[in-house]
């Protein structure tokens, strides 16, 4: 079983309430707009990280980690990337490949709006983590918490931060 803390859109920002968070997961999944790798330098001090860059992050991000992330988590396939959309209104940077060729777990950040939804035309698992960051339009800033283990992915968690 794995514990999964999922964030997007930190901006820059990291913060002790995002650390703290970080210290009670397996691993650390980040979809992009990080900022700066200081963040994910800080976030690799206390777990594994998987991340992509967005559309913000600068050269030194998009060196260190790439657009699209495709692995295995136990028994769930996972693809996480910045800007993909969600069920029925997929990017068209994925659209073509997510319908010849969907996850299970399907992950984005970009629109800094808090999303979980079904797509069950695909079969698929959409997770939208909203803004852990500071910068934005968003009211709240939040990220999401989940167990996978074997292909079942539970005990989601909404985290609002401070």
């Amino acid at each position: 079983m794995k514990k999964i803390l999922l964030l997007s859109d930190t901006h820059n920002h990291i913060d002790v309430r995002i650390l703290h968070y970080a210290g009670e997961a397996d691993e650390i999944w980040h979809a992009g707009d990080i900022g700066n790798v200081g963040v994910t330098d800080e976030l690799k001090k206390i777990k594994p990280i998987v991340a992509v860059y967005g559309n913000i992050d600068n050269a030194e991000v998009r060196k260190e980690f790439p657009l699209n992330q495709r692995f295995m988590c136990e028994d769930v396939d996972v693809w996480i990337t910045h800007i993909g959309g969600y069920p029925k209104k997929y990017s068209p940077a994925v659209k073509e490949e997510i319908k010849r060729n969907p996850p299970k777990l399907f992950i984005c950040g970009h629109s800094h709006i808090l999303k979980v939804m079904n797509d069950k035309k695909l079969g698929l698992l959409h997770m939208n983590p909203g803004a852990a960051g500071k910068q934005g339009f968003h009211k709240k800033r939040t990220m999401l918490r989940f167990k996978i283990e074997k292909d079942k992915i539970f005990d989601l968690e909404v985290i609002e931060l401070k």
